[in-house]
This record gives C-alpha cells, structure tokens and sequence, in this order.
C-alpha cells in the first residue's frame, strides 16, 4: 500500500503543497509589509486551497539561521495546485513574488505530502496518553 493511498483512506484532503520560504534581509519591515500586505492577502484567494501555514524561522542548530519566515499553502492534489495558480490571482501572486525570487530572497517549491499523527496514534494505542 503506498502512504498516498493510505492518506486517502484516512479521508486526509490534503496531499500538495507550495512553499516560500524568505531569507534574512535588511529590513525585516519591509519584508513584513509585502508578506501581510500582498503575499498572504493573494494567497489566501487562491481558489482550491485547502489549509495555509506560517512558520517564523527562530533559528537553526548551532545558531542563526538564514532564513526568516516559511508559507505554505496546501492543496488536494497536484492538479489543483496548478489550477490556483494558473487563476488570475494565481498569476498575480506569482507576478508579486517573482522579483523577490530574482533578488533571491526567497526559495520555492512543491512538495508531496506525507502526514503522520503519531501523538494520535500514541492515544488510540494507548488511551491514557
């Protein structure tokens, strides 16, 4: 049995993702204003999302990291992460990101996705956790 399938079977509707992540910059400010002012107001339009998370980076082992906050954006399947983004907000949002992504301040991709509940596992197993 493939871990899609059996996502699938545990009725899980999330199974694509695209994530930014930016880096550090100069001013943090202006960073902030762009992501709650154009990239989150687009993406939160996208037709076919099915979940958004925001993760602000704090560091990595041994110190600072080189990057300062992670967004992605979840989807049901490959095709409907395509679909959002081919929309016109979809364009628009790529539009808006495209010259932090030349300035490379920001990375992206897609990625399949691979859930694994184990604190609910732990408390079917064993109830009194």
């Amino acid at each position: 049995m493939s871990i899609k399938r059996s996502l699938a079977e545990r009725g899980s509707d999330i199974v694509y993702k695209f994530v930014c992540i930016y880096r550090q910059v100069d001013d943090p400010d202006a960073l902030d204003t762009f992501f709650s002012g154009t990239h989150l107001q687009l993406a939160e339009k996208l037709p076919n999302i099915v979940r958004t998370e925001l993760n602000n980076v704090s560091g990595k082992p041994g110190g600072k990291s080189r990057f300062y906050r992670m967004y992605s954006l979840y989807f049901g399947s490959q095709m409907m992460l395509e679909n959002a983004l081919s929309s016109e907000i979809g364009q628009q949002l790529m539009a808006a990101l495209k010259p932090w992504a030349d300035a490379k301040l920001i990375r992206w991709f897609y990625a399949d996705v691979f859930e694994n509940d184990l604190l609910m596992q732990r408390k079917v197993s064993h109830p009194k956790i």
